[in-house]
């Protein structure tokens, strides 16, 4: 397969959207920050280990070739469920929930890994069965198997929000691999009393639901939407500027991970706010580009994976911070402070980048004895550009 350039455009954007979580993460978390360990730069200083380790794992991921991984899914993925089992039996107990694993000072959470490592593997399914996946018993049922084990493994945490948007990447990337739909509508009726129980079991979870749908405030059970919304308010059309957030003064919990969103709405105001949805339009039209020129099947279906859950977790985030979803704990990508999304998605990011090279969008250009030839076959990674 020949290498060309990389999608730069994908680059650019990307990159400057982890420069600009520096900014707004140190102007999110200094309240916090200072209040829990009287250092106002504590999370700011970890967070820029972290983007820094995102843009090694982006690096690593753009200069393996992709079609590395494809023998390996399988593995990886049976690798990231005992992750999930083992988090469920040793992991930490945060806000009554377990989800991750910790060694000393670092943690991992495994559910991150377990997303992709399952859009990795359906991506290499869909591409060797091809036709078959219309076959209910050899096609549908093998994939339909690894989304409820890696779904239900999340959902015993708990972490509804990841588990059903795990589920949803999973039956988009099957979708765009040719599955019945008439499978998928069974499956998903078939789901549906699962996450109805599911949702009895804790009545705050019910609540959290019913004052979305009727909108209603509750100082205890959305008080975080309430806030996030505010927020919104204050920043109008321009922001109130760089560092001049008055939410992230204690009043709104979170506000440097899962509504960083909010703090962008306030600092950059409508503009602000709407560029950033702008760079993940970018990404999804450039993703998408990249998945319909991809050299074989299963660069074509991984680009397409990667591009949804990129996507898919940025329009969530947006949606929660604005009150258009129920609130839920789904990180910004690039953007919000945490170490195994930004990781995960960086690498992620780097696969696709690395795909985008073996298309024919940007080919190399070399001299030759008659001139300029564009398609020359050359060995090896060669220059980024």
């Amino acid at each position: 397969m020949q290498r060309n350039h990389i999608d730069i455009w994908v680059l650019v954007v990307v990159l400057a959207l982890m420069v600009l979580s520096l900014g707004v993460v140190y102007s999110a978390s200094a309240e916090w920050a200072y209040k829990r360990f009287e250092n106002p730069s504590h999370y700011f200083n970890l967070h820029v280990i972290k983007v820094l380790i995102g843009f090694i794992a982006l690096y690593v991921g753009l200069r393996v070739p992709y079609t590395i991984y494809k023998p390996f899914t399988k593995p990886v993925l049976l690798i990231a469920c005992i992750f999930l089992v083992v988090t469920l039996v040793l992991g930490g107990e945060v806000k009554g929930a377990v989800r991750w694993i910790r060694l000393g000072g670092l943690g991992f959470q495994p559910s991150e890994l377990a997303k992709y490592a399952l859009l990795f593997h359906l991506a290499s399914l869909i591409a060797t069965k091809k036709d078959l996946v219309r076959d209910w018993k050899v096609g549908f049922l093998p994939m339909l198997v690894w989304i409820s084990i890696v779904v239900v493994l999340i959902l015993l945490q708990p972490n509804l929000s990841t588990a059903v948007v795990t589920m949803i990447l999973g039956s988009l990337l099957m979708f765009i691999g040719g599955v019945r739909i008439v499978h998928l509508v069974l499956a998903g009726l078939t789901a549906l009393p699962v996450i109805v129980g599911y949702l009895i079991l804790e009545p705050y979870r019910l609540e959290r639901i019913r004052l979305y749908l009727y909108g209603v405030s509750n100082g205890k059970t959305n008080y975080q939407l309430m806030q996030g919304i505010l927020a919104f308010g204050n920043g109008g059309v321009f922001g109130v500027g760089i560092g001049e957030s008055r939410q992230r003064d204690l009043f709104l919990p979170e506000s440097y991970n899962d509504f960083v969103y909010s703090i962008i709405g306030e600092e950059y105001g409508f503009v602000g706010a709407m560029l950033v949805l702008l760079a993940f339009a970018f990404i999804l039209f450039r993703g998408y580009r990249i998945a319909k020129h991809a050299k074989d099947d299963f660069g074509r279906y991984l680009a397409y994976g990667i591009t949804n859950a990129i996507v898919l977790y940025a329009l969530v985030n947006a949606s929660v911070a604005v009150g258009l979803f129920p609130t839920t704990g789904l990180p910004m990508p690039f953007i919000s402070y945490g170490g195994s999304a930004l990781l995960m998605t960086s690498f992620a990011t780097g696969v696709l980048l690395n795909i985008s090279a073996y298309t024919d969008l940007r080919p190399r250009v070399s001299k030759t004895a008659d001139g300029y030839n564009m398609h020359e076959q050359q060995e090896g990674v060669g220059k980024v550009y």
